[in-house]
């Protein structure tokens, strides 16, 4: 019987295991490392959203307390206008008032504007800090392989 080997006198299993000592299996991460930097990731999601949600709070009652203010201004305007001034001056009064709520409004709009744009930044900068971090961690994860 002829052996199929080039080398003759080698055997089957010893080929094997030269085979699988050349055989180079390709870098496992780091387990680890990936385990800590998932959790990192999860944490950093979880600060945004609890800075998103704080924000969302902000604003409610924020506007919770610009229509308690309202409502009491309305009902205090419509008390003035049972006074006995002339048409004229009630008139002026209701053009004044008009202007100062107006003004109130838009100044409320603005606040309720900036609070919403401050939480969204806040919450964004958490995030993109995060990413740059894990950015960094990848590369120094592939820089230890190579």
């Amino acid at each position: 019987m002829s052996d199929n080997n080039s080398s003759g006198n080698s055997k089957p299993e010893t080929d094997l295991m030269k085979m699988l000592s050349e055989f180079r299996m390709p870098g496992m991460p780091d387990v680890e490392a990936l385990a800590s930097a998932q959790r990192r990731n999860l944490e950093a999601l979880s600060a945004a959203n609890r800075v998103a949600l704080e924000g969302a709070q902000a604003v409610a009652r924020r506007h919770m307390e610009i229509l308690q203010s309202s409502m009491t201004e309305m009902t205090e305007a419509m008390k003035a206008f049972g006074s006995q001034e002339s048409p004229q001056a009630k008139a002026a009064r209701q053009a004044e008032m008009l202007k100062g709520a107006y003004e109130k409004a838009v100044a409320n709009m603005k606040e309720v504007a900036d609070l919403i744009q401050k939480s969204n930044q806040e919450a964004l900068g958490l995030l993109n800090k995060r990413f740059t971090e894990a950015m960094d961690e990848v590369k120094t994860l592939v820089a230890k392989k190579g």
